[in-house]
């Protein structure tokens, strides 16, 4: 008789809301600090770390879960999930920041990016415009979507190679 299998898309739900929940904090202190619309790599940063230490935790739990096996394709579904759900969460709660508690944020983010471009004297202001107007046209809602999916699903996919790679057991008794 086979024992019932931990299923991957439980670990993925859990965690990928766990993920969610903690962008959302992340998030909502940014903007306390009037910090939501400038971005930049710490942010970027510990954005990264929190999905990696969230698909090591779902993949380790899994693992435990799993008499101590999770093969290299449960551990990236783990992964992407993770940071699928996690993803959509953010996104929910980036448009909810963009569209309803500021909606000057795209405004304030190309202000912002404006004056960075500026200070580098890397450009002139013409360059500066042209490189401006072509972001605003990628700032509308679908994009933010279609932009946020496509980053959580990609960088699931990335980040959860290593880990699944190095957190991988197989049954030795299946040879």
């Amino acid at each position: 008789m086979e024992e019932n299998q931990p299923k991957t898309g439980k670990y993925a739900m859990t965690f990928g809301l766990i993920l969610g929940a903690v962008n959302v904090v992340f998030g909502l202190m940014l903007f306390a600090l009037d910090m939501h619309y400038q971005g930049g790599i710490p942010i970027f940063v510990v954005s990264v770390l929190l999905m990696l230490t969230l698909i090591i935790i779902g993949m380790v739990q899994f693992k435990k879960a799993n008499n101590g096996l999770m093969s290299f394709g449960q551990g990236l579904k783990i992964g992407v999930g993770i940071c699928l759900i996690g993803g959509i969460v953010g996104i929910i709660f980036n448009l909810l920041i963009t569209n309803v508690l500021d909606p000057d944020t795209v405004q304030k983010a190309l202000e912002y990016q404006k004056g960075q471009l500026m200070e580098s004297g890397k450009l002139t202001s013409d360059q500066i415009e042209a490189q401006l107007d072509g972001q605003k046209q990628f700032s509308t809602p679908f994009w933010q979507v279609t932009f946020g999916l496509l980053f959580s699903v990609i960088f699931g996919f990335l980040l959860s190679l290593i880990p699944a790679l190095v957190i991988k057991k197989k049954d030795e008794t299946l040879k």
